[in-house]
């Protein structure tokens, strides 16, 4: 009976691995940045331009079933955009001013999410539906594109990337193509949106003291990548 019982768990992980794939690629993205900026109707944080970026990096799908993978991945991620609010520029100057500034981010992330692919719409090609989300790590950062940064309340110069919290979070949701060219290797496009969760400003809250102040990253990508 034990001798059966195990064997017959034996057979339940060799099909098991048989039916599981993993698929390694790149992929390039090129994309399109915004920031999501609110505040308080007094200082009237908003967004006011995009930004183009371009990321890539690592993409892991693993296969547990013909047409379901999880995917994941490492990548390199330009965000930001621009962003205009009210300011008073110090205790002494009650005078308020509008302020635009430029924002550049460069995060490294890595997605957690599921591919939902389409049996063959055409030889060889199916679609894909992906949902999930990503975390990620801020490593990098420009305020007007230079890497430090000069306060206008007190004229002190610090680096741009600290007015920034470290990790960030988003909400992936993206549709696509996937070819197969060979036995194993399959090109792939699509575009993906990912929408920031994470308030990623420390600077006007706890250096400026303007309360309530949130600013979130979204982004729009073209995914283009090649799996082997």
């Amino acid at each position: 009976m034990k001798k059966s019982f195990l064997a017959l768990l034996l057979l339940g992980a060799s099909a098991g691995a048989a039916s599981a794939q993993v698929e390694i690629g790149l992929k390039l993205s090129p994309s399109v940045t915004y920031l999501r900026a609110d505040s308080p109707s007094g200082s009237s944080f908003q967004n006011e331009k995009s930004k183009l970026s371009l990321g890539g990096g690592l993409v892991v799908d693993y296969f547990f079933g013909q047409n379901y993978a999880f995917s994941t991945g490492l990548w390199l991620t330009g965000k930001g955009g621009s962003v205009s609010y009210t300011d008073i520029t110090s205790p002494t100057n009650a005078t308020p001013v509008t302020r635009t500034q430029k924002i550049g981010l460069q995060y490294l992330e890595v997605p957690v999410s599921v591919k939902l692919f389409t049996n063959d719409i055409a030889t060889d090609t199916k679609l894909y539906f992906q949902i999930g989300g990503s975390a990620g790590a801020l490593i990098g950062g420009r305020l007007d594109g230079e890497k430090r940064s000069t306060d206008p309340a007190n004229n002190q110069e610090t680096e741009a990337v600290k007015r920034f919290i470290l990790p960030d979070a988003a909400a992936l949701v993206g549709a696509g193509v996937e070819y197969q060219l060979g036995q194993s290797t399959k090109v792939f496009g699509g575009l993906s949106y990912h929408r920031g969760l994470v308030n990623i400003d420390k600077y006007f809250d706890k250096t400026r003291g303007i309360k309530d102040v949130s600013i979130k990253n979204n982004e729009i990508a073209l995914d283009l990548g090649i799996k082997f």
